[in-house]
């Protein structure tokens, strides 16, 4: 069985990759996704229809998600992250669950997005 920290390193690479849809798998069937920004999903097919909204989202604005860091053990995992984009950075992370080799849990947060032209 695949720890927390396994998992979400799987999902970020997949995620890396572009496609946001290719993650669903790594879901359990009752998950619960929480962002700050689009709000609540639970179950893997809302998740997945929020993916494709993603897809969209992040390809209009240009904007990339890196790994800064990923740690945990057991069934608890954290990410820093930075979103990347033409308007400026926004740091975050992800909070995540994960039972039996799938995530049940996923929460975002994120600081207010940093502005280069204000400096």
């Amino acid at each position: 069985m695949k720890s927390a920290n396994e998992v979400i390193k799987r999902f970020w690479e997949i995620q890396d990759e572009g496609d946001y849809t290719k993650v669903i798998d790594l879901f359990s069937e009752d998950a619960l996704f929480e962002d700050p920004v689009y709000g609540t999903f639970k179950g893997k097919a809302k998740i997945l229809e929020f993916m494709k909204k993603m897809n969209e989202e992040m390809r209009s604005r240009e904007t990339v998600f890196r790994a800064v860091k990923i740690d945990g053990g057991g069934e608890v995992a954290w990410a820093q992250w930075i979103a990347e984009s033409p308007k400026g950075e926004i740091e975050g992370c992800g909070l995540y669950r994960v039972e039996n080799g799938l995530m049940t849990y996923y929460r975002d947060y994120m600081n207010a997005p940093s502005n280069s032209n204000n400096s």
